[in-house]
């Protein structure tokens, strides 16, 4: 059987010692009373609630799936899944981070995303249900009317009611623009809504007792294309005057799809059949409220593989410390057994210290990006609020993807560690390698993601943001330019720096002459970037250690070699991908599609 540790130790290290966020924090007004005592308590007692109420019932949930009743339409989700969501709710863990003007409790994004990881490590696919409501609440924060956030927010804010994003149809998936369900208005200003949508996470479900959908929809007089999509609001049950719930809403699921993993999670076909709704913000401008909840869902994702990588890390050293296989090359290490533990052979620490550092490179990247989050919202700077915007813009795509891919590289790696136990469903391993692989397709596909980097994001505005934060990886290497022990991480990442500059400018000459140069160029791109991220933390991380690995603490002993690792046989890849990117769209494109 699989298990589960928060890793507490390495949060803390991130949060306190790499991006000091108590100080950082403590410049919002929202957050002028925040402590380090406060953070590590609540994400202590969070991790107790991920390890000992929702981790016990990810294998089992894998194993049962849910349910769909064809007559009722109504979904019931695993044996005890309801009832830890209840836990959840009573808890007031879906207040974490939410506004005190609607109940929440008004802390900072960042507890709850490192919160978010703990869930997502324990058991994915019940994250889903609450995951996807947080979501619905930024989006109705930002962009609903009075009433709306009136009606909603609050028993969104409690958990009481949950939230999904009703996008993709069965006739198109990322290419929104080819959306069909419409919207017909009414003399009362709702909305009644037909269409058909798939593939919607915690569609339907047992475990709150109404569901708040975010539907993409066109208004009879709507423009072709994406220009032509509005948003609205559609409950499973029609909310009274008073709050209370009133009729069953025209929507309702049709059926569940029967999916590689993630069982635990509902996937569910959509129907709308005169379903009543309202508008969310201005007609025909709903992708531009719908992307709050898409950004946010981006990053959740992201947290999802983070979560994964950690908690197959974990339980592939467990294995590989107890599993005996074979001698050492070089001798036996275990006299006293009749062979070796696995964790001696070089090929098993490097399947393993991959998993760790993958690991740990996500959580300082996702620990910085939520902390820009924070002041982009809360900072009362305006330059600082678009500054702190602008970066989280440019590393999102890099957190879904480059965390994503690492996680599917990560949890296969792990489930090799175990052999033919991996691939045994009671061991667990095999669940965390199909979990993960969805997390590389939905909330845009990486290559969408790659493509949001490259075009939009970094030769939209010629570099501009990207060149922002290539300032401050500048900075830290010019302090540390002299710090002889420091040579063997800031030297490669000044030399990756200087080729992401050149690197971009080249991408960007092609372009010009033909824009395919960036769809051939971008998935590669988005993973060299990805890793010069990874290599600016693991840096800041060895300079800590270093300043540290005299203390006894073994922590930054472990931290120290982690990184050395990761410049050592990691970064390197960087090397391939850059060769690849400059070969261009010819070898792509060169062959006859006939000849495919």
């Amino acid at each position: 059987m699989p298990q589960y540790q928060p890793p507490m130790r390495d949060m803390q290290f991130v949060m306190h010692e790499l991006l000091n966020v108590v100080d950082e924090l403590k410049m919002l007004p929202a957050h002028a009373d925040i402590d380090a005592d406060t953070i590590n308590a609540v994400l202590e007692e969070g991790g107790k609630f991920a390890a000992e109420v929702i981790f016990p019932i990810n294998l089992s949930g894998d194993a049962e799936g849910c349910t769909l009743d064809k007559a009722t339409h109504a979904v019931t989700t695993p044996k005890g899944f309801k009832e830890a969501y209840q836990q959840y709710v009573e808890a007031g863990w879906a207040a974490l981070s939410c506004d005190t003007e609607y109940g929440g409790q008004g802390l900072p994004l960042l507890v709850n995303q490192f919160f978010y990881e703990m869930l997502n490590s324990a058991n994915q696919a019940w994250t889903m249900y609450p995951g996807l409501s947080h979501g619905a609440y930024e989006a109705l924060h930002a962009h609903g009317t009075a009433e709306q956030k009136a009606t909603y927010l609050p028993k969104l804010t409690s958990g009481e009611w949950t939230g999904t994003m009703c996008l993709t149809e069965p006739h198109c998936g990322t290419d929104l623009g080819l959306l069909r369900t419409k919207a017909e208005p009414q003399a009362d200003g709702t909305y009644k809504i037909t269409g058909a949508k798939i593939f919607i996470s915690a569609g339907e479900h047992d475990m709150a007792e109404n569901i708040i959908h975010l539907v993409l929809a066109r208004l009879p007089d709507a423009p072709a294309g994406s220009k032509g999509i509005s948003l609205f609001v559609v409950p499973k049950f029609n909310v009274n005057a008073d709050g209370s719930l009133g009729s069953r809403n025209g929507i309702f699921c049709a059926g569940l799809e029967h999916k590689m993993g993630i069982h635990g999670n509902a996937t569910a076909q959509i129907v709308l059949e005169g379903a009543t709704g309202t508008l969310v913000g201005q007609p025909n401008k709903g992708l531009a409220a719908m992307f709050v909840m898409m950004n946010a869902a981006r990053l959740g994702v992201g947290n999802q593989s983070l979560g994964l990588t950690e908690v197959a890390y974990q339980n592939a050293v467990t294995y590989a410390k107890d599993r005996i296989q074979m001698r050492a090359l070089s001798g036996p290490k275990a006299p006293d057994k009749p062979a070796d533990p696995i964790i001696v052979h070089p090929d098993v620490r490097k399947m393993l210290l991959t998993a760790r550092a993958f690991a740990e490179g996500g959580r300082m990247l996702q620990g910085y990006t939520v902390l820009q989050l924070d002041k982009a919202l809360k900072s009362d700077d305006e330059d600082e609020r678009k500054e702190a915007d602008a970066e989280v813009a440019l590393l999102t795509p890099i957190i879904k993807a480059f965390i994503t891919d690492n996680g599917w590289l990560a949890t296969s790696h792990c489930m090799q560690v175990y052999g033919g136990h991996g691939f045994i469903h009671e061991w667990g391993m095999e669940q965390y390698v199909r979990d993960a692989r969805i997390n590389m397709i939905y909330e845009g596909t990486n290559t969408i993601q790659s493509l949001d980097l490259l075009g939009r994001k970094v030769l939209a505005n010629n570099g501009a943001t990207l060149k922002k934060f290539g300032k401050k990886i500048a900075a830290f290497i010019e302090e540390e330019g002299t710090n002889e022990a420091m040579q063997e991480f800031v030297n490669p990442l000044a030399d990756l720096g200087d080729k992401v500059n050149k690197l971009t400018q080249e991408i960007g000459m092609k372009a010009f002459g033909n824009p395919d140069e960036v769809g051939a160029a971008a998935v590669d791109y988005l993973r060299v970037v990805g890793h010069m991220t990874f290599a600016y933390f693991f840096a800041q991380a060895a300079k800590i250690a270093l300043a540290k690995k005299d203390s006894g603490d073994p922590f930054y002993t472990a931290k120290l070699a982690t990184a050395r690792f990761y410049f050592a046989k990691l970064l390197p890849e960087t090397a391939t991908l850059i060769r690849t990117c400059r070969a261009g769209l010819a070898p792509l494109m060169e062959m006859d599609e006939a000849l495919f």
